[in-house]
């Protein structure tokens, strides 16, 4: 064998294995692969998107919630109103006819009351037709919850439901006591419809205050 072929028997091991080496076996040490980035909290990573979106999304849930609590209590609102108002309908609502009709009956009562006993021999129907007429208005009012409210010669004055149309000193009355009955008053429902004209025995200053 030449010399120039056994040139390389007497390299050393050592050097001859790093030479054989990978060229990338120098990546394969404890930290090889690992990203630099991954524990810098200055970073933003995955999680801190995610917890982004899911506040952004309570956030809206949130807002959401309130229009929807909002929406409801308005429609709530509106059906106590619109109950309201159809009970009001329903109770009130013949109030301004009732006014109407109201002279009819008191000419009725009148003409009744100005019958003395010859008239009523007299004309014994046309009584019989009168009080028929009245005993009807009188239910038909009842249908519609409207009813007379007659204070009694004696009762005291009450301005929030009678109305003085004179005053009268009476020496078997109190001062400001009812002494006669003119026009009957009416209710309807718990409301008053028309006031009780009715005479007043004097001494009450608030009865002249009230006319």
């Amino acid at each position: 064998m030449s010399p120039i072929e056994d040139d390389t028997s007497g390299q050393d091991p050592a050097s001859q294995a790093d030479t054989d080496a990978p060229t990338g076996a120098a990546a394969s040490g404890p930290g090889a692969g690992v990203d630099p980035t991954a524990d810098d909290p200055n970073v933003d990573g995955p999680d801190a998107d995610s917890a982004a979106a899911i506040a952004a999304l309570e956030a809206e849930r949130e807002s959401l919630k309130d229009r929807l609590l909002r929406a409801l209590a308005e429609a709530e609102n509106a059906r106590k109103r619109g109950e309201r108002d159809r009970r009001e309908a329903q109770d009130y609502g013949a109030t301004r006819l009732a006014r109407d009709l109201l002279p009819v009956y008191d000419n009725l009562r009148r003409a009744l009351d100005a019958m003395g006993a010859q008239e009523r021999a007299a004309a014994p129907s046309v009584v019989e037709g009168i009080e028929l007429t009245l005993r009807e208005m009188l239910a038909a009012f009842g249908r519609h919850g409207i009813r007379p409210a007659v204070p009694e010669p004696g009762d005291p004055f009450d301005p929030q439901r009678h109305e003085a149309m004179f005053e009268a000193p009476v020496a078997d009355h109190a001062p400001g006591s009812i002494i006669q009955v003119m026009t009957e008053g009416f209710t309807i429902h718990d409301r008053l419809l028309r006031p009780a004209q009715v005479g007043v025995a004097s001494g009450v200053a608030s009865v002249s205050a009230s006319r």
